[in-house]
């Protein structure tokens, strides 16, 4: 065996940095989570219109979940709508089958490969490098959401006790906050002022991000709503509650975090050392590879491997 792993990995890490430079040059730097203005405010200085704003953003947030049909797009879906990833799903199919071309191109000049495995190596490389960057933009958009929330919250209790109806303190949310909370609060903002019901919105929001503490925040609007009372104070001891549970959450993640490590070096080991085995001494398996069993037992080793990683995450994966 040649050094042909490292140059497949290469080519995946090549691939989704391509996916990246696509997406920044396409939408600009507006898109970026790490923009100090959120991106619905920055729209809307350059001179956009309200109600095109509030559809542009709407469409992104939803046209995903709206293409489950899409065969096997459903599997991207769900994340692709978390992530508010901007680009069409036609767009995403587009860029798999690009990227796959590209690949297959990297994997031609690279490598020796069979052409059967070659197109098989390069639509696994395309398909995957694109899941994994749209899960990766989920997970750090998500993440810094739940981070965003309880600070939103308590800026909407002062706004709510200087006498600010929730409507405006909502408001003041859309425009203090970053994104990607910003965004998603000014979208809330936008379709309270053309009629529709806030506790609903807020629903809304919390079902397509699959976010409890948001169902927390909808559920607590909704019944002020109905019932009365002091929304200031509800959503005072909500935010202590957020608060409490971002803490639980972080400290459970730093507990678990040395089984889920220890599942990834123990799936990962074997491979390594199979790589750095085959670049010491490339004959070392000569003898065994005309085995009847040779390839069953590979097939046994990396079930076996797989396996492990899907236990340890369920032993890892505690709900808070």
């Amino acid at each position: 065996m040649s050094a042909e792993p490292i140059i497949y990995g290469l080519i995946f890490i090549g691939v989704l940095v391509l996916v990246e430079g696509l997406y920044l040059v396409a939408f600009g730097k507006s898109i970026s989570l790490n923009n100090r203005v959120n991106r619905r405010l920055e729209m809307l200085n350059k001179g956009g219109r309200r109600e095109e704003v509030l559809d542009q953003l709407r469409k992104e947030m939803q046209q995903h979940m709206n293409s489950k049909s899409i065969p096997l797009y459903s599997l991207l879906s769900s994340k692709a709508q978390k992530a508010a990833i901007a680009f069409t799903p036609q767009q995403l199919i587009m860029i798999m089958g690009g990227l796959s071309v590209v690949a297959f191109v990297g994997l031609s000049v690279g490598t020796e490969t069979a052409v059967p495995m070659r197109i098989v190596l390069s639509i696994a490389i395309g398909v995957g490098a694109v899941y994994f960057w749209v899960s990766s933009k989920a997970g750090k958009r998500l993440g810094m959401i739940e981070e965003q929330l309880p600070d939103a919250v308590e800026l909407m209790v002062r706004s709510l006790k200087v006498g600010h109806p929730f409507v405006s303190a909502v408001q003041i949310v859309a425009k203090e906050v970053q994104d990607p909370l910003g965004s998603e609060f000014g979208v809330i903002a936008d379709e309270a002022a053309y009629g529709r019901d806030v506790g609903e919105a807020l629903k809304d929001m919390a079902e397509r991000l699959d976010m409890q503490d948001l169902r927390f925040l909808a559920v607590a609007v909704t019944i002020q709503q109905q019932s009365g009372g002091n929304l200031a104070e509800i959503l005072a001891g909500l935010a202590l509650v957020i608060r409490a549970r971002f803490r639980l959450f972080r400290r459970v993640k730093a507990i678990t975090a040395e089984a889920k490590w220890s599942g990834k070096f123990l799936s990962g080991f074997p491979l390594m050392a199979l790589v750095v085995i085959n670049l010491g001494d490339p004959h070392y398996y000569d003898e065994v590879r005309d085995h009847p069993y040779f390839i069953h037992a590979c097939i046994a080793v990396g079930l076996f491997l797989c396996v492990n990683l899907v236990v340890m995450r369920v032993l890892t994966n505690i709900k808070v």
